[in-house]
């Protein structure tokens, strides 16, 4: 059971979701939001932010929206403005907006790769930046970025996106060592295929079936399967867990042969 000091410790954070209002982003926010925690619903879509909002408050959560575009770094720095002034505080930061697309190595253009890397990479950077400053105030602080088991294991079409994907590890652990000392840990969730607008935009059949065939739990994962990794990392529960990443993929990574 949690103390009465505990308990106003969790109720007194702030954490900002970016891509918070959709897919996992929504589901990760009203988990945090369900633990008593400020969740600040940071997205490029403002009227979903707000929905999302009004849906938290709905339930007895706290939550405000804010707009926010990861590939713009004058649209980070005013949210990050826009929440010290509001609670002079983050303490949670879940970098989960991303962008994704499928193309041949050969094929994959410079204007989509550098995209890609503007919202996956360099986005996460700038906001884990802004966030660690407001966290050493108060020496305590959880980023938990949102990687993909694409950043871990190769797949065909994913140059830009895979490639992404295994420099937001490289950072997550550059953020863990350079951030331990202020009491902030840095870890990241390597989702398999979830059921999510993304994927249902992206995903072919093809990519359907071979999933099935090669995820031994035999299905895609859920929103709220990720919301409940994340949530554990942002916990005092995950206070000794740093530098790492968790897969949350029906056994993706660790399979081999599956079919004999």
């Amino acid at each position: 059971m949690k103390n009465t000091s505990q308990e106003n410790a969790i109720q007194a954070r702030v954490a900002l979701v970016t891509g918070g209002a959709n897919g996992i982003g929504a589901a990760i926010s009203s988990r945090l939001a369900a633990d008593g925690i400020t969740v600040v619903v940071a997205d490029i879509d403002l009227n979903a932010a707000q929905a999302l909002v009004r849906e938290i408050e709905g339930q007895r959560g706290n939550a405000f929206a804010v707009q926010l575009d990861v590939s713009d770094a004058a649209s980070i720095k005013r949210a990050f403005d826009t929440v010290e002034r509001a609670q002079a505080r983050c303490d949670i930061l879940v970098s989960n907006a991303g962008i994704a697309g499928v193309a041949s190595f050969v094929e994959c253009s410079l204007e989509n790769w550098e995209r890609v890397q503007k919202v996956n990479v360099t986005g996460p950077m700038l906001c884990g930046q802004y966030a660690a400053r407001l966290m050493a105030r108060h020496g305590w602080g959880r980023i938990v970025n949102i990687g993909s088991i694409s950043g871990v294991r190769a797949g065909f079409g994913r140059t830009a996106y895979g490639t992404s994907k295994a420099a937001l590890i490289g950072l997550t652990r550059q953020m863990a060592i350079e951030l331990a000392e202020q009491g902030i840990t840095a870890n990241c969730v390597a989702p398999g295929p979830i059921e999510t607008p993304l994927t249902r935009a992206h995903h072919s059949a093809e990519t359907r079936e071979s999933y099935r065939r090669t995820v031994p739990m035999r299905r895609y994962g859920t929103p709220a399967e990720i919301a409940e990794m994340t949530a554990f990392l942002c916990s005092d529960h995950a206070s000794y867990v740093t530098g790492q990443v968790l897969a949350v993929d029906g056994g993706f990574l660790a399979a081999g042969i599956l079919e004999v």
